[in-house]
């Protein structure tokens, strides 16, 4: 049988396997379950899943997405947070792929506690919980430097802001701290009649390939902690924003100055290469720079 020819799980198969278990999908937790066999096919084409390759999904729910991204890679690591879902992932798996429940490692647990794993993912595949999308993917990113590349579902505004570019409206701290890792780009749209429950709002795709090096940048949260100052207030030049971050007005227009970035500047018109550069130049401008703001 060809994989474009497996079994995958529908509407049916969903809700059967939900009366089972006794489980209503839950707002508190984002679940929203696939139920269309065309639609789990589109989001594995579009991660470019190697055959080869161990797959990081979070919230596998009920499996549909599960199943789909196992055609594809070799080993599917699936981190659920609701102990009857993760218990019967693997049964789903044995009824749906046999020969296969081998290659499926299910862990219980939040996705944002998740610091360690049995295998080390090379992508990550997810119909991520809209709630906690961009956290959630900051930190596996953060913690996982295996994974290479891969393809979240999320809210469409969030895939808009996710892979926004400086000077959008969107461009925001998502879009921001997501390209310290690689590139991001919006790779579609999905409708809201392929979920059960059927969410109110649509669907985005957003893929991602960490093609950056940042073993010479400054460190990573001293980075992100002058991205977080420079859009808390979005109206603000980047002086006035930085000020706290920098000690002062005065030092915050020295370190900018000494960046190459006009202190006049708002945040949301710098790329992250910038704020690399703030964060550099910081490293030369002493904190006892004179205080006085004339």
């Amino acid at each position: 049988m060809s994989k474009e020819s497996l079994p995958l799980l529908g509407a049916t198969e969903i809700r059967r396997l939900a009366e089972e278990l006794g489980i209503r999908p839950t707002k508190t937790l984002g679940q929203n379950f696939v139920i269309d066999g065309n639609t789990i096919r589109r989001i594995v084409a579009s991660a470019n899943v190697d055959p080869s390759e161990t797959v990081l999904e979070v919230g596998p729910g009920l499996g549909s997405l599960t199943l789909g991204i196992m055609d594809a890679a070799a080993k599917v690591v699936a981190v659920e947070i609701d102990p009857p879902l993760a218990q019967r992932l693997p049964q789903t798996m044995a009824e749906f792929r046999p020969g296969r429940e081998e290659d499926l490692t299910v862990i219980l647990s939040d996705a944002m506690k998740v610091t360690e794993l049995p295998d080390s993912p090379n992508s990550l595949v997810a119909n991520l919980p809209y709630n906690v999308a961009v956290p959630v993917v900051l930190h596996l990113l953060e913690h996982f430097p295996s994974i290479r590349n891969g393809l979240v579902m999320v809210q469409d505004e969030v895939a808009d802001r996710m892979s926004a570019t400086p000077g959008n409206k969107i461009y925001g701290i998502p879009s921001v701290k997501g390209a310290w890792y690689g590139t991001m780009r919006k790779a579609g749209v999905i409708g809201m009649n392929v979920f059960w429950p059927a969410p109110k709002i649509h669907s985005g795709l957003v893929s991602f390939t960490r093609d950056k090096d940042r073993s010479d940048a400054p460190e990573r949260t001293e980075v992100f902690a002058i991205v977080d100052a420079a859009f808390a207030q979005r109206r603000k030049t980047l002086r006035a924003a930085l000020s706290g971050w920098a000690g002062s007005g005065v030092r915050a227009e020295k370190i900018l100055v000494a960046a190459g970035i006009d202190p006049k500047e708002r945040g949301e018109k710098l790329d992250i290469e910038q704020y690399i550069a703030i964060a550099r130049a910081a490293e030369e401008v002493p904190v006892d720079a004179p205080a006085s703001e004339g």
